[in-house]
């Protein structure tokens, strides 16, 4: 019998035991969820008391600001590789996912930690609520958050969807099988919406993102789905074009009011880059933002602590940082708030989506390549609370600048990696198209970091700079992470199927499914 919502290689005792706890019964769930006011006082307490703190649990795990699960599922490899952070602390210089040599328990970590939080808690609320209540379509859209960062990480994931439970599903199949999970979650959704008059706000207590507005959550779902049809657009393009035009028409962000933000305190930048000093701006953002004189540089970041040759200085990739304390006062930390909302989604990020399936020519875009993209750009100005969009989108000299590194400084200097403008050229060839396009994406996907590595090895842009230490890989940036380590011992048999699965060797350097431009 086929196992699409169990997977017995990752449950969680305590947590099991913890739900068996709460007050719950699973007798007489046969008759569906009510939309809105109309829910009865029964379905209420079983959606959403019951089930609270696990939503909470899973939206923990699909948006990690918790300070720890922030440094090891985002800071320490998507905001590193997506080259918008890099190590500052010393500890970190010898060995690290930069240099594609990192320690044995950071590769496993979001495997060993987040995936089986997420299938734990997620089977949990279909035990207690069946497959037509509100929660198990919310489940539905924070487990496709949650193993969709997880696949771009590793590949090939145990996702509970092949007879062994135990077993890797391809990456294709993985991406086929999350949006069919958010199309049924948008059926769910949008049948309550439509039952109750266009809203629907349940969850209040629960929902660290949108207070429990499901119009909202629905949005999210339809981008999240864009999101999946432009990675896969080079492999899979009618696929891509299908999904991505069934996205858009069903509606997704396009206003900073419906940006996806988790409010979480302490924020996990915060931690790591403030309060920790672990990691400082990137050479390769310091080039391409400074280059532009784009004035939302000191909106990502601040000043350096001690002078230099313009406010925001940023240090190589893999640099060999001989101290940490120096390190923080030359190169610049993160500017954010330690009550700051964690950014996950944007309307800034969907526009330029849009605007790149208009290059594809997919159908029902909402706009032109070239007014998509200056949408894109304005809506990131805005969100941003930066002055200078209009300048800024018509100026066609500025280009990334040579970087030059702060006095005393760990990485060395090194002169830019692209002479690719700012404003749109309708007469340029694709491929400066698409090079135009994702580096602007890339500036404003910040401080999404697993987004922009993602864009980095779709694409090839924005170009940045060689790691400052050598390395044995003759790539600038890891294609993905390897495997947990223990998968050999524990899980022997599958472990061979999934490195079938991956076409290359369990490393750094082979590609994902999705890069095949």
């Amino acid at each position: 019998m086929k196992k699409n919502h169990y997977i017995k290689y990752f449950a969680y005792t305590a947590i099991a035991a913890a739900a068996f706890a709460m007050t719950a019964c699973t007798a007489g769930f046969e008759e569906a969820n009510r939309p809105g006011e109309d829910l009865s006082s029964e379905e209420l307490s079983r959606d959403n008391y019951n089930t609270g703190s696990f939503l909470v649990q899973m939206q923990n795990e699909a948006f990690p600001e918790q300070e720890n699960s922030y440094q090891m599922n985002q800071d320490l490899i998507g905001n590193y590789l997506g080259r918008y952070m890099t190590y500052a602390n010393n500890g970190f210089s010898g060995n690290n996912f930069a240099k594609m040599n990192a320690p044995v328990g950071w590769v496993r970590y979001p495997f060993a930690d987040s995936m089986p939080k997420t299938v734990s808690a997620f089977n949990e609320i279909l035990r207690l609520t069946g497959t037509e209540s509100l929660s198990y379509a919310w489940a539905l859209i924070l487990r496709a958050q949650s193993f969709l960062r997880l696949t771009d990480m590793y590949g090939p994931m145990p996702i509970g969807a092949e007879e062994d439970a135990n077993a890797y599903s391809s990456q294709e199949k993985i991406y086929t099988t999350l949006i069919d999970d958010l199309n049924k979650a948008v059926a769910i959704i949008d049948a309550m919406i439509s039952a109750n008059n266009g809203t629907l706000v349940q969850f209040k207590d629960s929902d660290k993102v949108y207070g429990g507005n499901f119009v909202q959550w629905l949005k999210f779902a339809n981008s999240l789905k864009l999101r999946m049809a432009v990675r896969m657009r080079f492999v899979a393009p009618d696929l891509a074009k299908q999904v991505g035009e069934e996205a858009v028409a069903a509606g997704v962000i396009t206003s900073n009011a419906d940006n996806c933000a988790i409010a979480y305190t302490p924020n996990g930048q915060w931690k790591t880059s403030v309060e920790w000093g672990d990691s400082r701006a990137c050479a390769d953002i310091d080039s391409y933002m400074n280059g532009y004189g784009d004035n939302r540089i000191t909106k990502y970041f601040l000043a350096t602590a001690t002078a230099g040759d313009r406010t925001v200085i940023g240090c190589r990739a893999g640099a060999n940082v001989g101290n940490k304390t120096v390190a923080d006062a030359i190169y610049s930390a993160a500017n954010v708030e330690n009550n700051t909302p964690g950014i996950w989604m944007t309307a800034a990020e969907m526009t330029f989506c849009r605007a790149e399936g208009a290059l594809a020519g997919w159908s029902g875009m909402g706009g032109s390549v070239e007014s998509l993209y200056n949408e894109a750009i304005s809506l990131s100005f805005e969100q941003w609370g930066a002055s200078g969009a209009s300048d800024y989108i018509n100026n066609s000299t500025a280009t990334p600048a040579d970087y030059s590194d702060a006095n005393n400084g760990y990485g060395g200097s090194h002169s830019k990696m692209s002479s690719i403008t700012i404003k749109w050229d309708e007469s340029a060839s694709q491929e400066e198209k698409l090079e135009r396009l994702i580096v602007q994406k890339w500036i404003a996907l910040f401080p999404d970091g697993q987004e922009a590595w993602c864009e980095i090895r779709r694409t090839g842009y924005p170009k940045v700079f060689p790691v400052a230490q050598s390395t044995t890989y003759d790539i600038e940036v890891p294609n993905r992470i390897p495997f947990d380590y223990t998968e050999p011992v524990n899980n022997p048999a599958n472990y061979a199927k999934a490195v079938a699965l991956l076409g290359g060797e369990d490393n750094y350097a082979t590609p994902l499914w999705w890069q095949r431009k």
